[in-house]
């Protein structure tokens, strides 16, 4: 069951994504529109719902159970902090976005400042999302190696994973070429669905193997010392107020200032809509978070009945693997993680060639037809970047992915952070290659203070390394010779 299981359910799975895209390319058309903007006719719970899972990703489903073990459930910290930080993405940011009619949220940049800083902000955007979605499928290709590849071909090593990594990244792109983003606000929805579904499948079979019902399960999570919440020292890393303020802004950099998040909620048919969407998603995210602790929770209870030595991200793929949840745990688990890897990537896929077209090559300047043809190529060629980031990661190996995602965040959405803020509450201009000296010291001396602070100042940097990030790349555009005049006063 373990392995011919979960192939002939990738099978299955992957023919229905296909049938999805084949319907929505031939109801809504293959052009740069569909693949950009979905023409912009998006229901906006459709979005919502699909936007649970491309947030959730393999990264929730595999790592924040074993993230438990390490650090309780004081993760729901930061996903309170999630919800002011999607307030302000939903009420300043999205009516900015709207009234000018955005494909590329990067292109406001351009309006406000210059085409350097244009260029700087959806470069550092380029950046952090490959190596996000790379981070986030990494995890996905280790567990397909792992229970496909291995078993089915007796490979290993890097060959076993190249050849997955491959796999998974060929099929994405067969589903995402045709219609892009039009597509992908349908196939998230069922993939968040599926995700959900997996979720609560494997918690029950492991309340069954622990013989535990409903009010039994609260009552371990109570007991447990991983089922703290509240962190109140100062010099934890999981601090309340450092875990709080740090989720409000990876939200507003990672959702509000990312082309990836934006570009499903600019498929709304009106702000008002995409307001909607986005509180209701932002709410969603602290009870579904929840859930994949409190499984964390059950899943290390059940290892230690069972005295299976696991932690981590390998916590849920061990304990399926050694069939004490049961053999038909494979199939929910199976779907799970490929509805995981593809909600994450398909939909960075898509925005990465959105970026390099409207901000880079400036396609929405050229004749259609040349624009789609180049549409294809950069879709098509973005491909072996991600294998070779994916192959890069395999090599240097690592745990915890989770982390390792929202600490590279700090640094490479830092001077987004920075550029938007500088726009937004500033009348200030800025331009010229400074600004990209300005976003480049910054993380740099960043990256000193997290080396330096641990040893001179026993001050450990979190998540809270983005605000500083952000803060130092708004101090350096304000400095003579990136920073220039005031803007005009509009005249009331």
């Amino acid at each position: 069951m373990l392995t011919f299981g979960m192939p002939a359910t990738l099978l299955v799975y992957f023919f229905i994504l296909l049938l999805i895209s084949r319907h929505t390319s031939r109801r809504g058309g293959t052009g740069n529109d569909a693949f950009f903007n979905a023409k912009r006719s998006s229901p906006w719970w459709l979005v919502a719902f699909g936007m649970i899972g491309a947030s959730i990703s393999g990264v929730t489903f595999i790592s924040v159970p074993g993230w438990a073990g390490a650090t309780g459930m004081t993760y729901l910290q930061m996903c309170l902090g999630f919800i002011p930080g999607y307030a302000i993405v939903a009420f300043l940011l999205l009516p900015l976005y709207y009234r000018l009619k955005l494909t590329s949220i990067y292109s406001w940049l351009g309006m406000r400042f210059d085409r350097t800083t244009h260029h700087t902000g959806s470069t550092f955007f380029i950046v952090s999302k490959i190596l996000g979605a790379a981070a986030r499928l990494y995890i996905i290709c280790v567990v397909l190696e792992m229970f496909v590849v291995t078993p089915l071909l007796h490979l290993e090593g890097v060959a076993a994973f190249a050849l997955t990594a491959g796999t998974v990244l060929a099929l994405i792109w067969l589903y995402t070429r045709r219609s892009g983003i039009m597509t992908i606000v349908r196939t998230d929805a069922l993939q968040t669905l599926c995700l959900l579904l997996a979720a609560v499948g494997i918690l029950f079979a492991a309340m069954e193997q622990l013989r535990l019902d409903f009010p039994g399960l609260m009552n371990l999570v109570k007991e447990s010392d991983m089922g703290r919440v509240w962190e109140w020292d100062a010099s934890s890393r999981q601090a309340f107020w450092r875990q709080f303020i740090s989720g409000a802004f990876i939200v507003v950099v990672m959702t509000g200032l990312d082309q990836d998040m934006m570009q499903k909620n600019l498929t709304c048919r009106t702000l008002k809509d995409a307001q909607k969407n986005m509180m209701g998603y932002g709410l969603c995210f602290l009870p579904v978070n929840a859930l994949f602790l409190i499984l964390g929770i059950v899943l290390y209870t059940l290892c230690a009945q069972q005295g299976i030595a696991a932690s981590g991200d390998r916590l849920l793929p061990t304990l399926v693997q050694s069939g004490c949840l049961g053999e038909w745990v494979v199939i929910p688990f199976t779907i799970g993680i490929v509805a995981a890897a593809f909600s994450s990537a398909d939909s960075a896929l898509t925005a990465l060639t959105t970026t390099i077209c409207i901000d880079l090559l400036h396609t929405d300047q050229v004749p259609d037809a040349e624009a789609e043809r180049k549409r294809r190529r950069i879709h098509l060629a973005l491909i072996p970047v991600f294998m070779v980031c994916l192959i890069a990661l395999r090599l240097a190996g690592g745990d915890n992915i989770l982390n390792t995602i929202y600490v590279m965040a700090s640094y490479t959405y830092g001077p987004l952070l920075g550029l938007f803020a500088f726009g937004l509450f500033t009348r200030r201009k800025c331009g010229g290659r400074k600004v990209w000296l300005a976003c480049l010291a910054a993380p740099a001396i960043c990256g000193a203070l997290d080396f330096l602070a641990p040893r001179l100042w026993n001050y450990t940097f979190g998540y809270e390394l983005l605000l500083l990030n952000g803060t130092l790349t708004f101090a350096g555009l304000w400095l003579p010779g990136c920073s220039g005049v005031d803007l005009p006063k509009k005249k009331s």
